[in-house]
């Protein structure tokens, strides 16, 4: 009797073993995928399958995709949504929060649906993310609906896909894109909150033992005029030798754009008299070049003067007072020096850019 349990053991696991699916390619010859792109500091990740057309033009949407909710005859939905993909559940994963179409949507790992409609779609954002394709559906999982207009396009794509399109700095367009339609969704990410949030984690670690990283972190926020109390605290370490800073042009000159933003004008020309001999001839020479896109002239003039005094008669010195004395209205003295650089010019688009000032100066025109 013993043997025979042992048998009938032996036997039941080798039939369980015998059920183990082998790898193979996906069912219906669809395609896995997977699509992502960083979009300002936020990871997106859309992991899907791909069906194909397979000469099913014109009967795809409303009847392969049903409109609205259907029962599929299987799982526990009665109304379920389009898997918006093949196989598996569609699956987008967000590392930071995002706003979808303006709605605010939390970071985390979201099974996908859309509820196909001709004139009006529902894309469908599920805490459920494990389940196989809708057959399980239920929408009291769902966190977040949004209604979309589905998009014609003028030609078909064969294989189901997802694409990011009109990326910007902080947002892009997620396009579901099958056939002749398309499901395109704009996704927008808060970038200055999640930079400036990376910045205080990162500052707290080996990052923040030297004075670069301060500065980086001030600068940014100068750059994009936020968060700039902070910034000028982190440009005060940047710069406090006592800590870990260092008095540099860099340095100096962060935080005078600091405070600048911040209005203190008269301070910020103070630190950047301080930080002006400290700069290498580029990095003074790129400073007028702010000023005079500033319509600070004068102030241009006297920073490309320190600098010729500094390196003179280098081709560079010598194309700052150019562009100095024009912005002044003294084109005879900005004549002057450009005849003076024109023998050292480098050859090619510098040279070529010199002589038609000289002949804009000639003219009575600013070269600015």
């Amino acid at each position: 009797m013993k043997q025979y349990l042992i048998a009938v053991v032996l036997l039941v696991s080798t039939a369980l073993q015998a059920q183990r699916p082998l790898t193979t390619t996906p069912s219906g010859g669809n395609k896995k995928a997977m699509v992502g792109e960083k979009v300002g500091l936020t990871d997106i990740t859309i992991n899907y399958d791909r069906p194909a057309v397979k000469g099913r033009e014109g009967k795809i949407w409303g009847q392969l995709v049903p409109v609205g909710y259907t029962d599929q005859g299987f799982g526990s939905s009665k109304e379920a949504p389009w898997r918006a993909g093949a196989n598996e559940s569609t699956t987008i994963e967000f590392s930071t929060d995002v706003k979808i179409e303006g709605q605010l949507l939390a970071k985390g790992k979201y099974g996908f649906f859309i509820a196909y409609g001709v004139n009006e779609s529902t894309l469908i954002f599920s805490k459920d993310n494990t389940s196989w394709g809708s057959f399980y559906y239920d929408p009291k999982k769902d966190v977040l609906r949004i209604k979309i207009k589905p998009v014609a396009t003028e030609r078909s794509v064969e294989w189901l896909k997802y694409e990011f399109t009109n990326e910007t700095e902080n947002a892009a367009t997620i396009n579901l894109s099958w056939e002749k339609l398309s499901f395109p969704f704009k996704v927008e990410v808060d970038l200055i909150t999640t930079q400036i949030e990376i910045f205080r984690n990162e500052l707290r670690t080996d990052k923040g033992f030297f004075w670069l990283g301060w500065q980086t972190a001030a600068q940014w926020c100068a750059d994009h005029n936020t968060n700039l109390e902070e910034a000028l605290l982190w440009a005060d370490t940047a710069t406090n030798p006592n800590v870990l800073g260092d008095r540099n042009f860099i340095s100096l000159s962060t935080k005078a754009s600091v405070l600048d933003k911040l209005g203190r004008t008269s301070e910020a020309k103070s630190i950047m008299k301080q930080a002006v001999p400290l700069g290498t001839m580029p990095q003074i020479h790129q400073y007028g070049r702010v000023l005079l896109t500033a319509k600070k002239m004068q102030e241009a003039l006297e920073v490309f003067k320190m600098n010729y005094e500094k390196n003179p008669n280098q081709f560079t010195t010598l194309m700052g007072l150019v562009r100095g004395y024009s912005g002044v209205g003294d084109y005879k003295k900005a004549l002057e020096f450009a005849e003076k650089a024109l023998p050292i010019a480098p050859a090619g688009p510098n040279k070529a850019n010199l002589e038609k000032m000289i002949g804009m100066l000639k003219e009575g025109k600013d070269v600015n």
